[in-house]
């Protein structure tokens, strides 16, 4: 769900930007954000769903996240016409959310608004530039085809109960202060050893900093080698609503064989954190971690096309696996 819009041809209206886009927004956002999709689920046939606002906290972090790569753009009275939050996690770089309001869609805006993410993530660094959109909607992926990004496939979102184990694995908020950084370090230094020049240092702190899930560490018992790590939220996105599921933004292995005991972890990690599961989000090229996710009980919920700029694309790694959600 990274942009909505519609085509509705009207006359150029007077909208200035990019502009940064500041915590004061978020209110504003909130309201551009459920406007747009709601919509947007109109045109696609679906009149009676109604998009909430997403907890204010999420946008704290998609901020502070996104960092100089949040953008608005204003109306005549300084109203918000437009935003597209970008993120660059080392040469990962990716859009979302990112909308244009209802009345001003089709007038050219939206191609400002996601060129200008584009090039400020090339700039940035990015060799990998892309988004998410809703597969279904053919118009925008038309849309965003126009501007150079090319379908890849689907990512997949597959929620698991929680359960609990006779040992919780260890999570990096709950270390002591020097430990902590010594854990993140080793996170570091795995994720760079299988997809090199990837970096989730920021989303790791960023997360315990703001109190909204935690790092689930996976060890080799014997060794005490980390095997691999897992990035969740158990912050609520939608605002208002209580905990429902533990959502899984960033995972790394050294392998594929590591999918059951991370995921046993994970699930544990749900139950003591008061969710009722975990939700994670499969990229399509990981036919074998999904294979294991269905085999330990997995059910599909939830859809997205993955795009990418034309030569920025994703490369798979040759050995372990690296899911990255590119939404907040």
């Amino acid at each position: 769900m990274a942009f909505a819009r519609s085509w509705t041809w009207k006359s150029s209206p007077t909208v200035d930007g990019p502009f940064p886009a500041r915590r004061e927004d978020i209110p504003a956002l909130n309201q551009v954000f459920s406007d747009a999709f709601t919509e947007r689920y109109r045109r696609d046939g679906m009149a009676g769903v109604r998009v909430p606002f997403l907890n204010p906290a999420i946008w704290r972090y998609a901020l502070a996240d996104s960092g100089e790569g949040a953008f608005v753009w204003r109306g005549p009275r300084g109203e918000i016409a437009a935003f597209n939050v970008a993120h660059r996690s080392g040469i990962e770089g990716w859009m979302g959310p990112l909308a244009v309001r209802p009345d001003l869609q089709g007038a050219g805006i939206g191609k400002d608004v996601v060129r200008t993410g584009i090039e400020w993530l090339r700039r940035s660094g990015a060799r990998v530039i892309g988004l998410e959109t809703m597969p279904r909607t053919m118009d925008n992926i038309g849309f965003y085809s126009s501007l150079g990004l090319l379908p890849g496939r689907l990512t997949l979102t597959l929620t698991l109960g929680a359960v609990t184990l006779d040992r919780p694995a260890p999570l990096v908020g709950r270390l002591p202060e020097r430990a902590q950084t010594d854990a993140i370090a080793e996170c570091r230094a795995l994720l760079d050893a299988v997809a090199p020049g990837y970096d989730f240092t920021r989303e790791i702190q960023l997360t315990d900093h703001l109190a909204l899930g935690d790092t689930v560490l996976l060890r080799q018992r014997e060794t005490d080698e980390l095997r691999g790590f897992a990035l969740c939220h158990t912050a609520p996105l939608i605002e208002g609503r209580t905990r429902e599921e533990l959502r899984v933004l960033k995972l790394v292995l050294r392998d594929a064989d590591d999918v059951g005991p991370m995921v046993r972890a994970l699930a544990d990690y749900a139950r003591r954190s008061g969710t009722r599961g975990v939700a994670l989000r499969v990229q399509g090229e990981y036919v074998r971690v999904y294979e294991q996710l269905i085999a330990l009980g997995a059910r599909v919920r939830w859809t997205d096309l993955r795009m990418t700029v034309s030569g920025s694309a994703e490369t798979l790694p040759e050995r372990g696996v690296v899911l990255s959600n590119w939404e907040v």
